[in-house]
């Protein structure tokens, strides 16, 4: 008796792959001891980080912050970089003058907040929220593959295998969008598909690249669609999870995992990993939220406690944590201060060696030294 298939591969790489298996996959490839048991593990992490995370009262401590390393670290894995200093200036700038790879990551960021923002408003996945999130990581009005298009993934890098057609997706505007309406039935019908969420998510990550329904910036829209999974299902309050952190330090083995399952159908190492990635960069996040908390605290006390008198130091100290430069500009719109007082105050602030003050192009910048320390490690 022939052993039962428990999924159909790929059988030719070199050919559109347009017998993708629909989901959702067969019990077996998840219910292993191995899984169940890493499952509890990154499970418990990331309810950790949720804990923490929904008691503190400015969530812009969060969003300004670690979203923002999120959005640098995923663009970096598409070779996208730029410096912290020049990030945290075009933002400190509100976008309007942040150019090439500042600007691309600032524009993941956006679309990052529009697909969490989406979501709560239209409450499910769909094939127009694909659309406008790669629309805005991309800033393009293209939408999904033409019928001409003949898209192949390749091999990177410079080994010998390098430039080798490593998969070939699902061809033709009408079954992409078929797919795409099986991916989207499948996480958000939770009576039909009752499988836990955080494997949910790893199952349709792998599911999206494979039909790779956009010319370029799958790997974003699918890293973003991670990201927002978790907080539409509430296991997250706001996007924060400091998920392409675990896959830029082991690219090899997200691109191989990915590749295991279409040429061998092996799904144990890809849920693996994935869950390996969620357990992970919980705790990272969880820590470097405790240590941006912990330093606002100690930062607040000892401005309080110094001779020199600020007026609502708690609401200045706020502000220089919500992102690493601030502005005069930033207090003022805030209606904190007037723009004398809020020149006065971060000047003095830099005497404290709180703040660094930088000129850049002929524009003032404090740079809040702590913040920028715990974000860069």
């Amino acid at each position: 008796m022939m052993p039962e298939v428990l999924y159909q591969i790929n059988p030719d790489r070199n050919k559109p792959w347009n017998n993708l298996p629909p989901l959702p996959i067969k019990e077996e490839l998840y219910r292993t001891v191995e899984i169940i048991e890493k499952l509890g593990e990154a499970k418990a992490a990331l309810a950790r980080l949720q804990g923490r995370s929904a008691v503190i009262p400015n969530q812009g401590l969060l969003i300004n912050t670690i979203s923002l390393q999120e959005a640098k670290i995923s663009s970096e894995i598409e070779n996208i970089f730029t410096t912290d200093d020049e990030l945290y200036k075009a933002l400190s700038d509100q976008n309007t003058e942040s150019t090439g790879a500042s600007k691309e990551v600032l524009r993941y960021r956006e679309a990052l907040w529009s697909g969490y923002n989406y979501l709560i408003k239209n409450g499910k996945f769909d094939l127009p929220y694909f659309i406008s999130v790669f629309q805005e990581i991309k800033q393009t009005k293209d939408e999904i593959r033409p019928e001409f298009s003949n898209t192949t993934i390749k091999q990177g890098r410079t080994g010998p295998n390098a430039g080798q057609v490593v998969y070939t997706p699902p061809k033709g505007q009408n079954l992409i969008k078929e797919k795409l309406e099986n991916l989207t039935d499948f996480l958000n019908d939770d009576t039909q598909y009752k499988i836990d969420h955080l494997l949910k998510m790893a199952i349709a990550h792998y599911q999206f690249e494979a039909i790779h329904p956009f010319r370029d910036g799958n790997g974003r829209t699918g890293r973003i669609f991670n990201i927002n999974y978790l907080t539409n299902k509430g296991l997250i309050d706001v996007p924060i999870l400091f998920l392409s952190r675990y896959i830029l330090d082991h690219k090899d083995d997200y691109y191989s995992g990915l590749q295991g399952i279409s040429q061998r159908g092996n799904w144990k190492e890809w849920l693996l990993f994935m869950l390996r990635a969620v357990e992970h960069t919980s705790n990272i996040t969880f820590q470097k939220i405790n240590d941006i908390v912990t330093t606002r605290d100690s930062i607040l006390e000892y401005v309080e406690n110094s001779d020199k008198k600020f007026r609502n130091s708690e609401k200045l100290i706020e502000t220089i944590f919500t992102q690493p430069y601030t502005k005069v500009k930033h207090l003022v719109d805030a209606k904190i201060y007037s723009e004398n007082t809020a020149r006065n105050y971060l000047n003095e602030l830099s005497e404290m060696s709180i703040l660094e003050k930088k000129e850049i192009e002929g524009r003032h910048y404090y740079l809040n030294l702590e913040l920028y320390r715990i974000l860069s490690e």
